[in-house]
């Protein structure tokens, strides 16, 4: 079966890379599934779950805010975060949704609203993808 190569990585890190046969992502008008020999594509990654097939298993990442970059062999991913579900701690990211909504409520300028939002996304993310794994 035909593979393509899956990177991932974050400022800190690689956080996977290894030759898969599908991806799926969430891109900016949606999710995005890649098999091998797809046409190139540059798009935005937001927030969400990135599921990766290999060996006929599926594993998801909950991905932050990034960059994608597809060609017909690869997939490049750039994010400010990676996490696959064991790693995820399910009553910070809570915490962290929870400070988020009571931020908004707050009197705030356009910049920290948006700040305010994308980390609010982040911890959704990891919600899904710890509480996907449970499931």
């Amino acid at each position: 079966m035909a593979t393509l190569r899956l990177e991932i990585v974050t400022p800190e890190t690689t956080a996977y890379s290894e030759d898969v046969e599908m991806v799926t992502l969430p891109g900016s008008e949606g999710e995005l599934g890649v098999y091998p020999k797809h046409v190139p594509v540059l798009t935005i990654l937001k927030p969400g779950e990135l599921r990766v097939v290999k060996d006929k298993r599926a594993t998801s990442l909950a991905v932050g805010e990034g960059f994608i970059e597809i060609t017909p062999e690869r997939v490049s991913v750039l994010t400010d975060m990676a996490l696959e579900a064991q790693v995820i701690d399910e009553a910070a990211a809570e915490k962290a949704v929870a400070r988020a909504q009571a931020a908004m409520k707050e009197d705030h300028t356009a910049e920290e609203v948006a700040a305010i939002q994308a980390s609010l996304q982040k911890a959704l993310a990891q919600l899904h993808v710890k509480r996907r794994r449970h499931s």
